[in-house]
């Protein structure tokens, strides 16, 4: 699993399914009511919002609705409530809307949903997941939601692979469009799969192995480099895999850790994959290289990332706890791309059909 070399040659045989996806820009949406699925499971101290990238990534497809005179009706989660739970309430990120519109929040209800009114033109329900039946993808259900609206649009990335209720049951029961941003989405990560601009350089982190070995066996396949750092590096079902995978050149590279504390990407190895990508047109990066929880195990993402930043290539980032820790290090802004999904993002480029977006498609 070893060295390096810079005659890689890759096959493109495995070329992603493509989805044609109807853009809310062929949407007859003035002065119709427009639900709108978006991201709000953002991370939440008490009220305060301690990351608001995936809320920024769908306002403009809100602006868009605006402009056309559209009424809203927001829709979206926070966290994984069994029933109601006022401490997963949307209230903080309905403030945070009403901040953005400069507006005052109503408390109503639309048809038998809790939600709140921001403007005339601007509602919001409460968390759908207080809901069993949202994550049922209960067709009544979907039909209840889609009964408040004339036209579904789902700009709503980081849960296209969840096929609930209100990202994928709707989309059967209104005229279904996707947003700006998901558009933007599947846009850039479907260039990774197709026809990216080469060396394609992908880097894999973190710890959650059921989902990430599918994307480096793909990627293994596919990338001119593959740099697998985090928690997984340690699975041997994963090294089994890759090393029966028959590939025509040896470019994987296992980050090491210290021996004293196994949470944390030494310098060394940093600095060997960042030496990997220098020469890379375009960078893949998912999922950090230690335990960033803990400050004294955040030295290798850190490293990682100002290395990253500073080559010239087309950089795309994406897992939320990844993003949340270079926001803190002043790092997110240098990157080309910021992809809302994570899980989303994984499954994408590991070539899945995800439900969200089929929904979608003309």
């Amino acid at each position: 699993m070893a060295a390096f070399t810079d005659k890689c040659i890759v096959k493109n045989s495995q070329i992603s399914m493509l989805y044609h996806l109807k853009s809310i820009k062929e949407a007859d949406v003035v002065n119709k009511t427009v639900l709108l699925r978006v991201d709000l499971d953002v991370p939440i101290d008490g009220s305060e919002i301690k990351d608001d990238t995936r809320l920024v990534a769908w306002f403009p497809t809100l602006q868009y609705l605006l402009e056309k005179e559209a009424e809203i009706i927001l829709v979206g989660h926070l966290g994984r409530p069994k029933g109601v739970d006022e401490n997963l309430s949307l209230k903080p990120i309905v403030d945070w809307i009403a901040n953005k519109l400069q507006k005052h929040v109503v408390k109503e209800k639309i048809g038998e949903f809790d939600s709140w009114r921001i403007t005339d033109d601007v509602s919001v329900l409460e968390n759908i997941r207080f809901y069993k039946e949202e994550e049922e993808n209960d067709p009544e259900f979907a039909k209840k939601l889609g009964s408040l609206a004339q036209i579904f649009v789902n700009d709503a990335f980081a849960t296209a692979h969840r096929a609930h209720a209100s990202t994928e049951g709707v989309a059967h029961v209104l005229p279904a469009y996707a947003g700006l941003r998901i558009m933007q989405e599947v846009t850039v990560l479907s260039k990774v799969l197709q026809n990216p601009d080469r060396p394609l350089g992908v880097v894999i982190g973190g710890a959650k192995i059921e989902t990430k070995l599918p994307l480096v066996e793909k990627m293994h396949q596919l990338a001119d480099y593959v740099l697998v750092g985090g928690t997984i590096v340690g699975n041997e079902e994963m090294i089994a895999k890759i090393a029966a995978t028959p590939t025509e050149r040896n470019c994987v590279l296992l980050t090491s850790v210290p021996i004293e504390n196994r949470m944390d990407a030494t310098v060394e190895s940093m600095e060997k994959f960042v030496q990997a990508l220098q020469n890379a047109k375009t960078i893949v990066w998912n999922g950090p290289m230690g335990k960033i929880e803990d400050e004294q195990y955040q030295k290798g993402t850190e490293v990682l990332a100002e290395g990253i930043t500073k080559t010239q290539a087309y950089t795309i980032l994406g897992g939320g706890d990844t993003i949340g820790f270079l926001k803190k290090k002043n790092l997110l802004d240098k990157f080309s791309f910021v992809s809302t999904g994570g899980g989303a993002m994984l499954e994408f480029l590991a070539g899945a059909k995800l439900p969200g977006l089929v929904a979608l498609e003309a």
